[in-house]
């Protein structure tokens, strides 16, 4: 019986170690897109590097999602 334990036990941990991985590669491809989808906004829209401060990614992170968000609307009629 404890050796069953200890079996199931080791093949928890296996599976946890296996699924913490997963998270990992998942928040990489979530991260690596992120950078792609900001740095396709920035070259598409000619903005200079100098001129992002915290505060002007900010405002124009809420009007890029605004408009995302009325033409999900509007596809979605």
């Amino acid at each position: 019986m404890i050796g069953g334990i200890i079996m199931s036990q080791s093949n928890l941990e296996k599976q946890e170690a296996k699924l913490k991985a997963l998270n990992q590669k998942i928040k990489g491809e979530k991260n690596k897109i992120e950078q792609r989808l900001g740095k396709q906004i920035i070259s598409q829209a000619n903005l200079d590097y100098a001129n992002l401060s915290n505060d002007n990614i900010k405002s124009l992170s809420k009007k890029v999602a605004e408009f995302l968000k009325v033409n999900q609307a509007h596809n979605q009629l």
